[in-house]
């Protein structure tokens, strides 16, 4: 080899020694995405629900945001994935525990596009979450059947329900099912019986590898029909302690029979699936527990975001504002009946 040779060989050493801090490589949690991989977190917020998912040139998508209590665990989760947009949010529908933490993803990221399914609530939790939405002039898109979501070019994001209006809110819940190359994902909210009764009827192709399994593991949920049409491999269960018994046994009864290989927050904690459109790999972690220094320091963060002037509060149309309100200041309630700058 020349010397000349050698100082080209040497150069070569050098630029790639420079560029290999920028390639994204697995953490402890093996949570982070390579290019050209789909990764699909299900993140332990306890008794609740949110999935996200970062596509193959990095785009974002975020399922629900669990109770109002998880709202710096998803934060600090986001982060951790270094999160700066979420390019599509959606709220499957407004209960507490699926809603409760997208007030503070809304304030705490750059959001692209909404989708909530034509269903009100009158709770605080849902409020917050509309007020965050108005806050940032942010239009929200009804989820429906038949929506195709534009996302990531190689990645189908098909919307199978709601199909029609039900009495019920969980069965108002946004069924979205992810297909990227040879694997496929349908994540159901709070779907119950008659909403999958209704998407079986409606033609859609169920198959998928991973199934999240309806309303955490409710006998009201996951019919043996439902399962012969979706065929999972794997079956995840968002839940935490709770009063409701979820999961059902019947239902764990039921996946078993199905030969699904059933995966529990409430057991691993967060679960991660990474595909490269034909093989899936399965990572979990023991919890968030490794994420609660971060956690605390985002909630101080959050707490920490208050108006510090009535004046700021009026320029930004919250005005009055309540106890419990985005932003609210203390020192602001002059009289202490839980509204200021009345």
């Amino acid at each position: 080899m020349t010397k000349r040779q050698r100082r080209a060989s040497c150069l070569v050493i050098v630029i790639i020694l420079l560029l290999l801090p920028a390639c994204r490589v697995s953490t402890a949690e093996g949570l982070a995405t390579t290019a050209g991989k789909l990764s699909v977190h299900f993140i332990d917020v306890g008794q609740g629900a949110s999935q996200l998912i970062i596509g193959p040139t990095g785009k974002t998508m975020l399922i629900d945001g669990g109770n109002n209590s998880e709202e710096a665990k998803i934060v600090a989760y986001l982060q951790r994935q270094q999160v700066s947009k979420v390019d599509i949010l959606i709220a499957t529908h407004p209960d507490a525990d699926h809603a409760g933490g997208l007030d503070a993803v809304i304030n705490h990221f750059d959001i692209g596009k909404i989708y909530m399914p034509k269903v009100q609530s009158n709770t605080k939790t849902f409020e917050d979450v509309l007020k965050a939405i108005k806050a940032k002039s942010l239009k929200v898109s009804t989820a429906k059947a038949g929506l195709t979501l534009e996302w990531e070019h190689d990645v189908e994001v098909l919307m199978l329900a709601p199909v029609g209006v039900y009495g019920e809110t969980n069965e108002m819940s946004a069924v979205v099912k992810l297909s990227y190359g040879e694997n496929s994902f349908l994540l159901t909210g709070d779907a119950e019986g008659e909403s999958e009764s209704d998407i079986m009827k409606s033609g859609f192709s169920l198959k998928a590898d991973v199934l999240l399994v309806g309303h955490h593991g409710s006998h009201s949920s996951t019919s043996t029909s439902w399962l012969k049409n979706v065929q999972p491999q794997y079956a995840v269960i968002q839940s935490g302690p709770n009063n409701y018994g979820h999961p059902a046994s019947e239902v764990l009864g039921r996946l078993k029979k199905q030969g699904s290989d059933v995966l529990r927050t409430d057991e691993v904690g967060n679960i991660i699936f990474i595909s490269d459109g034909e093989t899936l790999k399965v990572n979990h972690t023991d919890s968030l527990k490794d994420a609660e220094k971060t956690a605390s320091t985002s909630n101080k963060e959050i707490k920490q975001n208050v108006y510090e002037s009535c004046a700021a509060v009026r320029d930004a149309g919250k005005s009055p504002i309540r106890r419990g309100d985005p932003g609210f200041n203390a020192k602001l309630d002059r009289d202490g009946d839980g509204v200021a700058c009345e």
